[in-house]
């Protein structure tokens, strides 16, 4: 069975935990990290010197840390044909767009502090509305890649799809205004319909 450790309300924790569960792998997950603490403990620094989550230990005892990492590894040890495409070409499309939500990222984490974690009275409607524009600036792109594929590395479901679904759930799910962007929507729409992705990336936010 795989370990996971990470804090189940992390983006790149919920990004792992989609992936075991498109998978169908057997998993342990403990919750370390934020307010569970025990990632500066001794123990978890031998398995990631960065105290970072997520982090798992594959059955032969063997520690991957970095989120897109995991699911690369996964993915190419669990999912060849599908989560990993066998054509080089297709993998390389799949494999950049797990790069580039570090462009859309920060707007969004933005967002997700300001109208999450912060009371109504003490947000910064300037601050929210220049977020929500460059994120949706940014989200555009993918947009219209997405008009003619049914996800971002063509007709099939890959690591590509994984390392963006969650913050596409929450760009769907902040209550803010959007402009219409029809491919990313019915692509959304696509990921929303999957089991693992009800299970693992549908919930509340935090």
């Amino acid at each position: 069975m795989i370990q996971i450790w990470g804090r189940g309300n992390s983006g790149n924790v919920i990004k792992v935990l989609w992936c075991l569960q498109e998978l169908a792998l057997l998993f342990d997950h403990e919750e370390v990290g934020g307010k569970f603490g025990k990632n500066r403990e001794a123990w978890f620094l031998e398995l990631n010197p960065n105290g970072l989550v997520p982090v798992i230990r594959d059955e032969d005892d063997y520690v991957v840390w970095e989120s897109n990492a995991i699911v690369r590894y996964l993915a190419a040890k669990y999912g060849a044909g599908q989560l990993w495409p066998d054509d080089v070409r297709d993998r390389a499309d799949a494999d950049r767009w797990m790069d580039w939500p570090s462009q859309v990222q920060p707007h969004m984490t933005t967002l997700n502090v300001s109208l999450v974690r912060t009371p109504p009275e003490s947000r910064d409607p300037e601050k929210i509305g220049k977020a929500r524009q460059e994120a949706a600036d940014i989200w555009s792109v993918l947009d219209k890649h997405l008009v003619r594929r049914d996800f971002v590395a063509g007709q099939q479901f890959t690591m590509g799809d994984i390392a963006i679904g969650n913050l596409a759930y929450r760009w769907f799910n902040l209550g803010i205004d959007r402009p219409n962007m029809p491919g990313l929507e019915a692509w959304y729409q696509r990921l929303a319909a999957r089991p693992a992705f009800q299970a693992q990336v549908m919930k509340a936010l935090a």
